[in-house]
């Protein structure tokens, strides 16, 4: 699943008229990336939440399936179902009848031009009994204090003297997005908007997240100024 419903408003005015995810990274609109990187780990389905401006991004990827042969997408419009962003739970919940029991989730607006998404890695997770698996990033100069620890086991703490930042990229099982772990109702019909942080936190303090760090490139493309420098032209 491809979070592609924010608002975009630290990235304005560039983000009035066009959503986030479409601003133009290195010569292709940012949630291109992820989706090609997807493609070539043999992910060939995705699901794309949209909210603002939403229309857009289905008019730009209607025609990936003829753009990439042997590709699928799927759109959650939560702007046209409820008029409003669910957030990342929220947004997850509500294509929850879209997903796989194990789904990939990533952020349309972060740049990670490197990270490899595999079948081993999906295959290590579903014979786990962890409800994620993350993956941490080294804290960026506008994030010190990071976000979660990481055990020398593998686990993700919510609490620790280290904490590095997520990277937004991870596995997750639907049973996380159900009882007891979240009161949102699958499929989200009453459009309940609600973050995805208090579910890993709770499953975090029962043992069930696993994390592992990725020191590749990775941005989150949240200010203009970021936007420029990944932009800006090799010397």
């Amino acid at each position: 699943m491809l979070l592609a419903a924010g608002r975009g408003m630290r990235m304005r005015p560039l983000t009035d008229h066009t959503p986030k995810p479409l601003l133009s990274v290195r010569g292709k609109p940012l949630m291109q990336w992820p989706m090609e990187a997807l493609l070539r780990g043999g992910f060939s389905r995705v699901v794309v939440n949209t909210e603002w401006l939403g229309e857009q991004i289905e008019q730009r990827y209607a025609d990936w399936p003829q753009q990439q042969p042997g590709a699928e997408i799927a759109f959650s419009h939560e702007g046209q179902d409820f008029g409003y962003a669910l957030e990342t739970a929220g947004g997850i919940s509500r294509a929850l009848p879209l997903l796989d029991e194990v789904f990939w989730v990533l952020a349309g607006d972060v740049f990670a031009p490197d990270f490899a998404f595999t079948p081993d890695s999906v295959a290590r997770f579903a014979a786990s009994d962890h409800l994620a698996h993350i993956w941490l990033v080294p804290n960026p100069a506008h994030h010190p204090n990071g976000d979660f620890g990481l055990s020398a086991s593998g686990l993700a703490l919510n609490q620790a003297d280290e904490k590095f930042t997520f990277s937004t990229i991870g596995l997750y099982r639907r049973a996380l997005f159900e009882q007891p772990w979240c009161d949102t109702v699958p499929g989200n019909p009453q459009g309940t908007a609600a973050p995805l942080a208090p579910l890993l936190r709770r499953a975090m303090d029962a043992s069930r997240v696993s994390a592992e760090l990725y020191t590749g490139a990775w941005t989150d493309v949240g200010t203009p100024e970021r936007l420029n420098e990944l932009n800006r032209p090799a010397r």
